[in-house]
């Protein structure tokens, strides 16, 4: 989800450099709410696990976009085996392709047991703007938030946060992999912390499941704390992002949603590392609250095993240091 996110900055400021370029979108239908507002974009929602799922579904795409389109270029951000396939047919039909160097090499050197080489890599947004260069579209991501006004929030989130009276303060505990996920019972005690002002109100997001258990069970033991998880659309979430004073998140998804709509976001780091390229945009690196340890960053996405066992590289973060992170915001 958030490399779909840092996509935004770098199409949206690409249709406003070639205003007259029409560009069609694909990805999940989940996201297309996320391009409405990108002049001359067609979102294309792909259904990879029903209509368009395997080698045939991917070959069924491709009939359906060439039936429906003709294409001058492709431009591939994605280079997983589904992208890889389905630019294989554009280029046997002779249609230019332009493909994102993730910079592997150099992620597997930032990450490696021994030896890293400790250095900011390029951002995923640069990498994407490359993309475009490499395709004689050079362009200046110039994107600076997705909503140009405060939002309008609809009446049923409208009954359900109130009326904003106070500073809010939005966190996402939660993470796809458990090398990136602030330990449970410190993050409660963080939460309980903060819910204990009567001049702040706390915003839980994430996603479903056991995640969405957690965040309702610390709603209803703490004061001042409300989950919206499950509850509203992406662009409900986002416009109550907007209005939130800073976001609490891991190296997540959510990081990525805050950056879009020019919300400053505190990021907890564990196995991963902001020199990775993956954080968020146009956010301070000042904000990034992580431990130097010899071990890390140990993984590019937090899904490995730890090799110390217990995770240090988020156990050893002190509270302290993350509330010294919010203060300037709440």
């Amino acid at each position: 989800m958030g490399d779909v996110a840092m996509t935004i900055p770098v199409i949206d400021s690409f249709s406003k450099s070639y205003p007259d370029v029409k560009i069609t979108m694909l990805s999940s239908p989940k996201f297309a709410p996320l391009f409405e507002k990108i002049p001359n974009l067609t979102f294309f929602a792909v259904d990879t696990k029903n209509e368009f799922k395997g080698v045939c579904g991917i070959w069924r795409l491709f009939r359906t976009l060439k039936k429906n389109h003709s294409f001058d270029y492709v431009m591939d951000l994605h280079d997983v085996l589904r992208s890889k396939i389905l630019r294989m047919f554009f280029r046997l039909l002779g249609t230019p392709v332009a493909v994102i160097d993730k910079g592997r090499s150099e992620k597997r050197a930032l990450v490696r047991e021994e030896n890293k080489i400790l250095k900011p890599l390029k951002s995923t947004v640069q990498r994407y703007s490359d993309t475009f260069a490499s395709a004689t579209l050079p362009l200046k991501v110039t994107f600076e938030k997705l909503f140009d006004e405060s939002p309008e929030l609809p009446l049923s989130v409208q009954n359900y946060l109130g009326e904003k009276k106070e500073k809010w303060l939005a966190i996402a505990p939660f993470a796809q992999h458990k090398g990136k996920i602030f330990p449970i019972e410190k993050m409660a005690s963080l939460i309980e912390y903060y819910s204990n002002r009567s001049d702040l109100k706390i915003i839980l997001f994430g996603g479903g499941g056991n995640e969405k258990s957690m965040m309702e069970e610390w709603a209803s033991r703490f004061s001042n704390v409300l989950s919206v998880a499950g509850r509203f659309t992406i662009l409900e979430e986002l416009n109550i992002l907007q209005m939130c004073d800073v976001l609490l998140s891991m190296d997540s998804s959510n990081m990525h949603f805050a950056s879009l709509v020019g919300t400053p976001v505190v990021s907890i780091w564990g196995a991963t590392h902001p020199y990775a390229g993956f954080y968020g945009y146009h956010q301070d690196i000042e904000n990034a609250v992580q431990l130097n340890l010899e071990c890390r960053p140990c993984s590019i996405y937090g899904n490995k095993p730890c090799k110390m066992g217990d995770y240090p590289c988020l156990n050893r973060i002190d509270n302290k240091l993350i509330i010294s992170k919010l203060e300037k915001y709440i």
